[in-house]
């Protein structure tokens, strides 16, 4: 029989992490202000982490914290203490990728289940039993690697295996990169990213500075870096399948709305598959969820072929998605049936809303009254995350997305 898998959300502050719990993640995983990859993620102060393990324990979900820099001696100060305070507050792993890491954290805090990160580039079966006879609990997969490799390293090893299904691919191996290193001096492998994959390039000739010349016949230039995002949702059999035991979505710099509505599409799939695995299909209304939050183009990434020009964007940066996040829900009075609400984007009235819930269902109205804090009546909600209160035409879930459709230019 096939165990059903844990589904892995990332959380880039608190607030998102509460929203991917909430929307249905079995675990999350997040990173301090050190020691992580994503320094620029926003990322949780130490009472943060404590509240967000609790938060996470009181609804029977796991923590799990990152730990996978590629430390110089000058990193390894303060590293002790935090895992002492990491073990203290009973974070349920840690994520690392450096073996003197790993090491330190078996010697200071023997009893914390320690998973090995991807940017480990754990690409084969031999390397994954040996970081189980060192004592790992669990290893984070390459994305670099295909469905078929991975059925053979669930064969072929007892530890626990991690997989990424959703998010972006990075140019580098297993996210080892060194192109911020030399042109920002921010170093990658240390939590700084400046994500100069992304930017946009030309060819310069050595005797002509000044002069851009596109690498394609285009007056854009080209971005020769920027892959299309990962998405397995149409496979999610595939996935289950094989035998992992974590599904990882990445993320933690992505925003609120990306980690609800990933996190619920996979949920309802995953759950889906279980009530009935032999009738079991995928749901358009899962594959547009996942249209509807900024994202790039979607490939399979490695998991069915080697990429090819197909699974690149050569002619824009830019994102895609049909949905904006333009409030979140605080609170619902059932007796007058009228919502607290925090502004995130443009609202007014009679525009057409989507209502999305943790656990409610899904329906659309238009926006018929909104008052602000003082009670007056409004037409728009200008200012950036102003409170304000709007009329409900059905019950709503604290934490509920309030989204408009950009694809209709009448909203």
């Amino acid at each position: 029989m096939i165990k059903k898998p844990e589904l892995l959300a990332p959380a880039g502050n608190l607030e998102k992490m509460k929203m991917a719990i909430l929307f249905g993640a079995d675990a999350v995983y997040l990173g301090g202000k050190a020691f992580g990859l994503r320094a620029l993620g926003g990322n949780f102060s130490r009472e943060e982490l404590k509240e967000a393990v609790a938060f996470a324990h009181e609804r029977n979900r796991k923590v799990y914290v990152t730990v996978n820099i590629f430390p110089h001696n000058g990193d390894l100060v303060g590293l002790p203490d935090y895992l002492k305070y990491l073990a203290q507050i009973k974070v349920d792993a840690l994520l690392v990728a450096d073996l003197g890491v790993f090491m330190m954290c078996r010697e200071l805090i023997p009893e914390m289940e320690l998973h090995i990160s991807t940017q480990a580039n754990n690409t084969n079966w031999a390397t994954v039993n040996a970081w189980k006879k060192l004592g790992a609990k669990r290893v984070v997969l390459a994305r670099e690697m295909s469905l078929a490799e991975v059925r053979e390293i669930r064969e072929k090893c007892e530890v626990d295996l991690e997989m990424f299904m959703h998010g972006a691919m990075c140019i580098s191996y297993s996210g080892r990169c060194l192109l911020s290193n030399y042109f920002t001096g921010r170093d990658s492998n240390r939590g700084s990213c400046a994500q100069s994959c992304r930017w946009k390039y030309a060819l310069v000739e050595e005797t002509r500075p000044g002069q851009y010349f596109p690498i394609e016949e285009d007056d854009r230039g080209t971005y020769i870096m920027n892959s299309k995002d990962m998405c397995l949702m149409p496979h999610i059999r595939d996935v289950i399948e094989s035998g992992v035991d974590s599904l990882k979505i990445e993320g933690r710099m992505k925003s609120v709305h990306y980690a609800a509505s990933v996190v619920k599409a996979y949920r309802l799939a995953i759950d889906a598959y279980f009530e009935d695995p032999e009738h079991f299909s995928v749901k358009q209304e899962w594959l547009d969820e996942l249209e509807k939050v900024s994202h790039r183009k979607y490939t399979t990434g490695f998991y069915y072929h080697q990429p090819t020009a197909e699974d690149q964007i050569y002619s824009k940066t830019s994102y895609d998605q049909t949905s904006d996040f333009v409030g979140l829900v605080r609170s619902y009075d059932e007796a007058t049936g009228w919502a607290v609400v925090e502004q995130r984007n443009n609202m007014k009235l009679g525009q057409e809303i989507e209502v999305f819930q943790p656990t409610g269902p899904l329906y659309r109205q238009k926006i018929s009254a909104m008052k602000n804090e003082a009670g007056e009546d409004i037409d728009v909600a200008p200012h950036p995350q102003m409170i304000l209160r709007m009329k409900m035409e059905q019950p709503v879930e604290p934490y509920t997305i309030l989204r408009r459709d950009v694809t209709n230019v009448g909203q």
